[in-house]
């Protein structure tokens, strides 16, 4: 038997190419090795301020770009976390072997803070909890994990080694799958794409758009003029490059960034056009699955009905570990 996986995305809006090729892009090709369960991880996206209206969309375009990247629902499991309403109820049951401590340590929180000083909620700071229980729910053996996301996989092998302590072995401790892609920040230079930050590249965009972003991204701030040598190494469009451009296009973006042969917009017409290519086929599927609807919610029903036959079973297994089921 293949061992099991899970991962997920918000549903936060639209995907961009940090979703992308941090994690979507290798999940189809995990889907050929593992069990495969690909969540769509609504709850979590309910933590910070959002419009209820607009979230069914967000929704729809979350699972749609999943399918239109390459996840296949013949040989994974496409599911939405608010189907499932096992995930919450675990997660309620792992508070009880959680140490607030344990919490307060984990650095996205901070971070969620300072983005969102006017909704200081519990569910900010209850999050990696939600999360240990959607990894747990699934007994998953295997989390592909970007860096950023690495404590709150090591604080759900924690509450798996605490709860298996107290109550006898329940869960495995997953471990972490970490992208090998170059790491993508926004296209400020500086951030995280995000949004909210309005840095993002979109996996919908078009080749006009995805020019005109590119056009006035930030590369490298020492190089002041184009006679100035520059440094590809710290330019975060270079490393976006190393994921779209071919090896020798690659070769003389460096040397001519590094000799001062290329400007920055000769380098930006390059990343351009083959960012538009890689991104094609992407939003030609997507534009197809919005043209059907109904198939996409079956999709998304058809595998949370899925998920819950497992997520039922280990729950059962918890609440009789725990004294708390009745025949």
């Amino acid at each position: 038997m293949k061992e099991r996986l899970f991962s997920g995305i918000q549903p936060t809006g639209g995907l961009h190419i940090g979703n992308y090729f941090g994690a979507i892009k290798n999940w189809v090709k995990l889907q050929e090795k593992y069990e495969c369960i690909f969540g769509i991880v609504d709850y979590h996206a309910i933590t910070v301020n959002y419009n209820p209206e607009e979230m069914r969309r967000r929704i729809l375009d979350c699972a749609i770009s999943y399918l239109a990247c390459g996840i296949d629902p013949e040989k994974s499991t496409l599911m939405l976390q608010s189907l499932v309403p096992e995930h919450t109820e675990l997660a309620w049951i792992l508070n009880t072997v959680t140490p607030l401590a344990w919490l307060e340590r984990v650095p996205t929180f901070k971070e969620k803070v300072s983005q969102n000083p006017q909704n200081i909620n519990t569910g900010l700071l209850d999050y990696p909890v939600l999360m240990a229980a959607d990894i747990l729910l699934y007994k998953s053996v295997v989390v592909p994990v970007g860096e950023d996301q690495l404590p709150h996989l090591e604080l759900t092998r924690e509450i798996a080694r605490k709860f298996n302590k107290t109550f006898g072995y329940t869960f495995p401790e997953p471990r972490e799958i970490t992208g090998k892609g170059a790491r993508i920040l926004g296209l400020d230079g500086v951030n995280k794409m995000s949004k909210s930050l309005n840095n993002c590249i979109y996996l919908s965009d078009s080749p006009q758009v995805i020019w005109k972003k590119l056009s006035t991204a930030v590369t490298d701030t020492n190089r002041k003029r184009r006679e100035d040598p520059g440094n590809p190494e710290v330019c975060n469009l270079f490393s976006m490059h190393k994921l779209v451009s071919k090896k020798e296009e690659i070769e003389t973006v460096r040397r001519g960034c590094q000799r001062a042969g290329i400007g920055c917009l000769d380098c930006k017409k390059i990343l351009a056009e083959n960012m538009s290519q890689e991104l094609e086929p992407i939003r030609e599927k997507q534009n197809m699955l919005w043209e059907n609807l109904k198939d996409v919610e079956d999709i998304i029903k058809e595998g949370s009905n899925k998920a819950r036959m497992i997520a039922r079973q280990t729950l059962k297994e918890v609440k009789e570990k725990i004294g708390l089921y009745f025949n």
